[in-house]
């Protein structure tokens, strides 16, 4: 029964094509036009003036200490949208900052639920994650029919969009450690926090002006004691662990695995799984085990340490704070002149000297063992 959750979510996409086709429901019309209406606004500001201002006051009662203060907020150009979210440039209090606006459907009870949810949990998260590597969370609001959250603003946009600019391969070893090291410094601080991102991908990945990484959208993440009692798969499929993807239970190791995708990612500035769609490539990694190919040119060190990320077995993917040391271990090698080793933290900088001094080659790589 190897495949049975993959034939049956086929199935199911299918039905629900048929079913759209059949009926055109007078609240499916309702829906597009509440969403036309949502991408029609060039900001919230326009929201603000078509309604009762009054209406929006949030009264003594619902106030939290992350409420915005809508009188300070200025909003500005969209420069990124999702399924049911825009995300704006804007001011606030004189800071330059990130509107993520969610749009709250009167017409579908389930979407209306989830997406308060997701929200709640996000706002919830990100108001007590205080790190150089998280997206620093400034405010929020939530009065209908729009949500919104204030980040502060990352000028150079995400990982995904740094890498589409790239050659293949052409990331430089010391750039693609630096970018490593920020991602899971930030992944490491969450764990210890007890929260599971549950969506770590190069699009929740943000730069900002001095080209360091945080980790952003913490819309599908919860804590580690909570994950158990939500139901079905959350995240991306292409970055998306085995186990979760068939729908077992799982730990913060689903993350580990995210990361290795995204090593590779870095390593290859390529999409992962290209060429198949998210289907396919979930498929082939819960049925068929596949990974995406490992260059050549790929350090070994690196590549050792990718494949353990993206173990099949959970328990044998390392943690992040093993992650961080690895890493840093790489980059004073790269910084030192010398290659990297699998072992990292087992090797001192005086033996790989002295194995220089025994007549290793500088360009030959130090054998990576499992």
């Amino acid at each position: 029964m190897g495949g049975s959750w993959f034939h049956a979510f086929m199935r199911l996409g299918r039905s629900s094509k048929k079913s759209k086709q059949l009926t055109a429901p007078s609240k499916t019309d309702m829906e597009n036009m509440e969403k036309r209406r949502f991408d029609s606004l060039e900001s919230w500001s326009m929201i603000l003036e078509s309604e009762n201002v009054e209406a929006w006051e949030v009264s003594k009662e619902d106030q939290e200490e992350w409420t915005a203060d809508l009188s300070q907020l200025f909003i500005g150009n969209k420069f990124a949208s999702g399924a049911h979210s825009r995300i704006y440039r804007g001011i606030y209090k004189q800071r330059a900052v990130a509107v993520k606006m969610v749009r709250i459907p009167n017409h579908n009870e389930d979407t209306r639920t989830l997406l308060e949810q997701q929200f709640k949990s996000e706002v919830a998260l990100l108001s007590r994650l205080f790190h150089p590597n998280i997206v620093q969370f400034i405010a929020a609001c939530k009065r209908p029919p729009v949500y919104c959250i204030i980040t502060e603003y990352m000028s150079q946009g995400t990982l995904r969009m740094y890498l589409n600019k790239k050659e293949p391969y052409s990331l430089s070893t010391e750039t693609i450690l630096r970018l490593a090291l920020d991602i899971s410094r930030g992944m490491e601080y969450l764990h210890s926090q007890g929260v599971i991102h549950r969506d770590l991908k190069s699009n929740n990945l943000l730069l900002n002006d001095e080209m360091r990484v945080k980790v952003a959208d913490f819309g599908t993440s919860c804590l580690e004691t909570q994950c158990r009692e939500t139901k079905g798969n959350k995240g991306t499929y292409r970055w998306m662990a085995p186990e979760m993807i068939k729908e077992k239970s799982y730990t913060r190791k689903v993350d580990v695995y995210s990361f290795g995708i995204v090593l590779w990612e870095l390593t290859t500035a390529l999409l992962p799984f290209q060429g198949m769609t998210p289907v396919q490539a979930a498929f082939a990694v819960a049925e068929k085990n596949e990974r995406p190919p490992l260059p050549a040119s790929c350090q070994p060190a690196l590549a050792h340490l990718i494949k353990r990320c993206w173990a099949a077995n959970p328990s044998k993917r390392p943690d992040f704070s093993y992650i961080v040391s690895a890493l840093e271990k790489y980059d004073e090698c790269v910084k030192e002149g010398l290659p990297l080793t699998s072992h990292p933290g087992l090797v001192s900088r005086n033996v790989i000297v002295e194995r220089l001094k025994g007549c290793v080659s500088m360009s030959s790589s130090i054998p990576v063992h499992a």
